[in-house]
């Protein structure tokens, strides 16, 4: 339903050019927009207009016209005046009235089909039904990419990318969860992922400077058919639940970049639990100490380079060997030797991933 504040706008804006005062009622009599005060005066005269068959009618000092949404009696137009002048301004403005009624309405019935749509609630038949009752394109190439705030509910940032994609009719913007926007982005042949990253990313920085809002974004593939739309959603919600997990860092990710995190990601914990506990017993490889801790990251982004790992850790490269040395009695892994490295990289990361389930769960 419209709400009564487009109403107000509206009719304020046409009082604005026809100097007529204007006022919506429903059908019980209650005003729900009016451009000077008035009590309950029009409660009588609503009732007996509501049951007469005439469109319009005129009222000692006012005249009264029906909004109708689809043959549903829905408003009652009052404009001030008796004038054939009134008359004309009264009917244009029922009009538009009438007419912001069916546009909120399949705006609505949009922004529900693609709730719908993106959560499997659909039947296949229904999809192409009420794609072709909504003038929706079915064979469309399509991405959907999720923007998560850090605080709920985050109007201001749901404005911005409203106002963002604007001109573009084809997109639609939607939620289904207090923490996440929805984009589902059309794209032409000539777009691709790049442009799905550089969109990302323009969304990522306005949000920041415009709203002063923190986002991440994540986004599934691209899909050529409207059926496919809810693939492309689950992956961007992969992609976003991977990224909190494995990088924290990254304010934008793709789930065709999730490399070993997606494989990590849909395993069972209990499997997780029996492969630490395989390789590390009773211990768990991120209790060790900061110090070990960060030898081992930084032995890991420098590609087990000795050389390279102990120059950047402003420390002796027999120190680094000595702690590596330490780590290999400690755990049976040395990260020297390339499977071994492997093994403890893939660890680490499925601690994280149990630990991120653990606290999801609470």
């Amino acid at each position: 339903m419209i709400s009564n504040q487009i109403l107000q706008n509206t009719i304020e804006g046409i009082k604005n050019i026809s100097r007529v005062d204007l006022y919506v009622s429903d059908t019980d009599g209650k005003i729900v927009a009016g451009t000077a005060q008035v009590g309950e005066q029009f409660v009588h005269a609503v009732a007996s207009f509501v049951a007469s068959p005439a469109d319009s009618q005129s009222v000692q000092d006012y005249q009264f016209f029906k909004v109708y949404d689809e043959n549903q009696l829905e408003l009652i137009l009052i404009a001030q005046g008796t004038t054939d002048d009134v008359f004309m301004v009264g009917k244009m403005a029922a009009f538009q009235i009438q007419n912001l009624l069916i546009a909120y309405k399949e705006r609505f019935d949009k922004d529900n089909f693609i709730k719908n749509l993106l959560l499997d609630n659909l039947l296949l038949v229904d999809i192409y039904n009420r794609s072709k009752k909504l003038h929706i394109d079915v064979d469309a190439r399509r991405c959907v990419c999720i923007i998560e705030t850090k605080n709920e509910k985050d109007s201001v940032a749901l404005e911005t990318i409203r106002t963002l994609f604007a001109g573009h009719k084809k997109d639609f913007i939607t939620a289904v969860d207090e923490k996440s926007i929805i984009l589902v982005k059309e794209l032409d042949e000539k777009q691709g992922y790049e442009e799905i990253e550089r969109i990302a990313k323009t969304i990522v920085d306005m949000l920041n400077t415009e709203a002063m809002v923190r986002a991440s974004v994540s986004y599934g593939t691209i899909v050529k058919e409207i059926k496919e739309v809810s693939r492309s959603y689950k992956e961007a919600r992969m992609a976003l639940d991977v990224g909190k997990i494995f990088f924290s860092t990254k304010n934008v990710v793709a789930y065709n970049n999730l490399g070993i995190g997606r494989l990590i990601y849909q395993l069972p914990i209990p499997l997780c639990k029996m492969f630490i506990k395989e390789i590390f017993e009773d211990k768990s490889p991120d209790e060790f100490d900061e110090e070990t801790l960060t030898t081992i990251n930084k032995f890991f982004e420098n590609s087990l380079n000795v050389s390279e790992t102990s120059r950047q850790l402003y420390i002796h490269r027999n120190t680094l060997v000595y702690r590596l040395d330490k780590l290999q009695k400690s755990t049976g892994l040395d990260l020297r030797v390339f499977e071994d490295a492997i093994t403890f990289k893939i660890a680490l990361m499925v601690v994280k991933y149990m630990k991120y389930m653990e606290n999801t769960e609470l």
